[in-house]
């Protein structure tokens, strides 16, 4: 079987390669690539963060897995809102509990030939063995250097002052999940986790990663130009993306759209959610949200057979919480920094309650071809994917179409890379390709042939193993 895989570090296509050599689709390539992902870029994804993902088998209907987790069931609001007017961004607080290892299961459940015992078998000898740090890890620990230096943890493992990424702990926590993943959650290392996370001073206990389950849901779609498009619902930001897609004016459209989530996007368990104002990208007044750094990576992997998975996993900021765990080795995640302190917001913090949450995983399907598409990029990932969404259906270049130019929002301003189309009035140009303009990645099924695109911006690619 070939397999058409997408990841923003080598070492990931390379993890995925190793699966495909071995029997494996692409779900387990994908998870493969997650998995090591996991290990190599701890900036950027970890253990401890979450996962969002659109995964179709092959004939039959794709399908939304959020592996989102929740507030602390015991969480301190009132002591949150006397320490200040928002959420703070790092430390303890805003931990919820990570969701990655349940949504790895629940996306291996829709087909995957291997098990995890194979599929992590590459992150943990990654972990084992080392890996030297790539430039964008090192890009990010110079943007967050005090935070890294405050932590033990993160200091232990970043400062050491050789060039090798080397994790034991991790290795051994990642052996636990191959055996039998529900141990990260109801055994002995989630207890273990809890007590760490009790420690740096989390309300989260063992009983709230216990009650952690994935949901798998109906996409949201929109069909354009006879090309139906799939993205995940909220607590997702996917209504986001549905709404500028195909915009005139997408700088416009956009602005409009983000006002719209950061006034409405929330939890639909714990409160009403406007999800036709959302889809339609009225403005709706609000305030700026978080604006997180490094955050996520995105997976993409189509296989021969037609199977399909677009995955998001995250930390939200770069490294996360500024946090690592020093008795399992994961950096842990600040998506409750999204939460909102106003007991009216849509995204108030409550206890069991997930956050407002930026990845947005998107496919699209027609007659012959199916695309998975997803990207790094925080709040603006919605406009990154809309600025080479609707030609990935059909170009002979994705290569040359995730390198050229794009813009972004910095706050209220548009930062535009130099060269971007349309972007004379840019509030700041910058030269080169940037970072915070996202890292895309995109794999397809086209009338029987296979294709991939790493972003450039990042430290993968895209390729087609196993032919």
């Amino acid at each position: 079987m070939a397999v058409a895989v997408a990841a923003p570090h080598a070492a990931a296509v390379d993890a995925a390669r190793e699966v495909v050599a071995g029997g494996g689709n692409a779900f387990d390539a994908a998870l493969a690539a997650a998995g090591a992902l996991a290990v190599v870029y701890p900036h950027q994804c970890s253990v401890g963060g979450d996962l969002v993902a659109i995964v179709r088998p092959a004939g039959g209907p794709p399908r939304a897995v959020l592996s989102i987790g929740a507030a602390a069931a015991n969480v301190d609001i009132a002591g949150l809102r006397a320490a200040g007017a928002e959420m703070p961004f790092g430390g303890p607080h805003p931990i919820t509990v990570p969701g990655i290892v349940a949504g790895w299961a629940e996306v291996a459940g829709f087909g995957a030939r291997l098990g995890l015992k194979e599929l992590l078998a590459p992150a943990i000898r990654l972990a084992e063995e080392g890996v030297p740090f790539s430039p964008g890890l090192r890009r990010a620990m110079a943007d967050r250097m005090d935070a890294i230096r405050a932590d033990p943890g993160l200091s232990a493992l970043l400062l050491r002052g050789d060039d090798r990424l080397v994790q034991p702990v991790l290795a051994g926590t990642l052996a636990e999940i191959a055996a039998d993943w529900r141990v990260f959650y109801e055994g002995d290392l989630g207890r273990r986790l809890a007590g760490g996370l009790r420690k740096l001073g989390s309300p989260l206990v063992a009983a709230d990663l216990a009650a952690h389950r994935a949901e798998v849901v109906a996409p949201l779609t929109r069909v354009l130009d006879g090309v139906t498009w799939h993205a995940a619902p909220p607590p997702v930001q996917g209504p986001t993306f549905l709404a500028v897609l195909g915009a005139g004016d997408l700088v416009g459209a956009s602005r409009r759209a983000r006002r719209t989530r950061d006034s409405l996007l929330g939890d639909p368990r714990t409160g009403p959610v406007d999800l036709e104002t959302m889809l339609g990208g009225d403005a709706a007044p609000g305030k700026e949200g978080p604006r997180p750094g490094g955050d996520t990576v995105a997976v993409t992997a189509v296989d021969s057979d037609g199977n399909a998975v677009t995955l998001i996993q995250s930390l939200f900021e770069s490294f996360g919480s500024g946090l690592l765990d020093p008795g399992t080795g994961i950096v842990l995640h600040n998506r409750g920094a999204s939460f909102s302190l106003d007991a009216g917001h849509p995204g108030r913090i409550a206890p069991g309650s997930r956050p407002p949450h930026t990845l947005c995983p998107t496919m699209a399907i027609t007659g012959d071809t199916v695309v998975a598409l997803g990207c790094m990029g925080g709040r603006n990932q919605p406009w990154i994917l809309a600025q080479v969404a609707g030609e990935t259906v059909g170009s002979d270049d994705l290569a040359g179409l995730l390198a050229r130019p794009r813009w972004v929002f910095d706050g209220t301003r548009v930062l535009a890379e130099a060269g971007t189309p349309g972007m004379l009035a840019a509030d700041e140009i910058v030269n080169g390709l940037h970072d915070r303009a996202g890292h895309i990645q995109v794999c397809r099924l086209r009338e029987g042939d296979l294709a991939a695109a790493g972003d450039p911006r990042a430290d993968g690619l895209g390729a087609v193993l196993g032919e």
